[in-house]
């Protein structure tokens, strides 16, 4: 079951904030702004324990209405890059570093606009209850945003980052660029390079996770 989104509120009152709130459920956060205007929170996905967490940026208009995080072009891309990688979803929590999507009305589109770094500060609350919670062998931060939110450095550089482990909190962290970076690539070349870019980072991470390979507990 789908939620309509809520309309723009370009003259509502500010909305209700709390940044030193300690909720129990993502429907009842106030710890920034962005609950106000998304039709609903959306929380990581997958098994717990999973050997692999993945944090993208945010929930986007189809992951807002369906309350499940990857679920839109980008997903698709990133479940190819997965199968690519050998690695399958049984292995894999999926989430974002901020919980509700931010946007911005255009036309009838509601388009994504890029969370403030105060916003990636106070859903930090979420993120590091599910990465306690999941417990992974390793992280893989699909963008800047993800990256960031990780290591709690605004100043961090996805490139710095690509091809190595980054270790914060006792956590294996690699960095990779975010799927829907390679959806917005402006020519097919880079496209592909991005993709392929997504795919061996996450068969490094597989590596490391020491994750079997698809099926071979199939019998």
């Amino acid at each position: 079951m789908t939620t309509e989104p809520r309309p723009a509120r370009r003259s509502a009152p500010a909305p209700e904030t709390d940044p030193d709130q300690q909720p129990n459920t993502l429907d009842e956060c106030r710890r920034c702004p962005l609950w106000h205007d998304a039709t609903q929170g959306v929380p990581g996905a997958g098994p717990t324990h999973a050997p692999i967490m993945m944090v993208g940026e945010q929930p986007g208009d189809s992951e807002d209405r369906a309350g499940e995080p990857f679920v839109g072009p980008a997903g698709r891309l990133l479940d190819d890059a997965l199968g690519e990688a050998g690695v399958t979803r049984r292995a894999v929590f999926v989430t974002n570093a901020v919980k509700h999507f931010k946007w911005e009305p255009r036309g009838k589109r509601r388009m994504h606009k890029t969370p403030a770094q105060r916003e990636v500060d106070a859903c930090h609350y979420w993120l590091e209850r599910e990465l306690t919670q999941i417990a992974p062998s390793v992280v893989v931060a699909l963008g800047a945003t993800a990256l960031k939110a990780l290591l709690e450095d605004s100043h961090a550089r996805l490139q710095e980052h690509f091809g190595k482990i980054t270790r914060h909190n006792g956590r294996a962290i690699l960095a990779t660029w975010h799927p829907s970076y390679a959806l917005r690539a402006p020519d097919p070349d880079t496209r592909q390079r991005v993709y392929r870019d997504i795919v061996r980072t996450l068969a490094h991470a597989k590596r490391i996770a020491h994750v079997d390979p698809p099926d071979s507990d199939d019998g």
